[in-house]
């Protein structure tokens, strides 16, 4: 009896282990098991901002390593999935203003299109046609409006710091399935 009853507890303590459906943030995968190689070509850029694409998709492959999982590639030929990225707009608006009535917070909201496609079977892994991103980025400024180009230009550790962002949001979205 005493055996039944050891037996039953390791069972049920299995079971429940196994379907709390927890998981640590940013570990879990929603993607098959197969998928070992992916690949993340340039992303598109369709917007004013020089070299946007070019950073963006690689913070997007910096992540999706930094994960431990994967193995990517800058091509999207002899991978398990291909992500393709493209970068739709781009804006600048002021957020907040100082006692002077500059501008003193902007808001920066990026728009991308982002597919991941699994290359076996020819189907759509995750996708979001409009992904949006807003962050708000501290910065004085002598005039009150900026264009984007021109605030990533004065402002180079604001895309940095919105591409890393960026690129955190598009990975937990779709290894977490979000």
């Amino acid at each position: 009896m005493k055996k039944i009853l050891c037996v039953l507890c390791v069972l049920c303590g299995g079971a429940a282990e196994t379907s709390c459906g927890y998981a640590l943030a940013g570990r879990g995968s929603f993607l098959p098991a197969y998928i070992k190689t992916i690949g993340v070509p340039t992303f598109v850029n369709r917007t004013s901002v020089f070299n946007v694409e070019t950073m963006l998709t690689e913070k997007v492959r910096r992540e999706f390593i930094s994960r431990g999982k994967y193995t990517v590639q800058p091509k999207a030929t002899d991978v398990d999935a291909t992500l393709v990225g493209e970068v739709s707009s781009i804006s600048i608006a002021p957020a907040s203003f100082s006692a002077t009535q500059l501008a003193s917070r902007y808001t920066i909201t990026m728009t991308a299109r982002i597919e991941l496609r699994d290359n076996h079977n020819n189907t759509m892994l995750w996708e979001n046609p409009s992904l949006v991103f807003r962050q708000d980025y501290e910065a004085t400024s002598t005039t009150g409006v900026l264009e984007a180009g021109a605030f990533f230009s004065q402002q180079s550790n604001a895309l940095d710091r919105v591409s890393s962002e960026f690129a955190r949001t598009i990975v937990s979205a779709i290894l977490e399935a979000f």
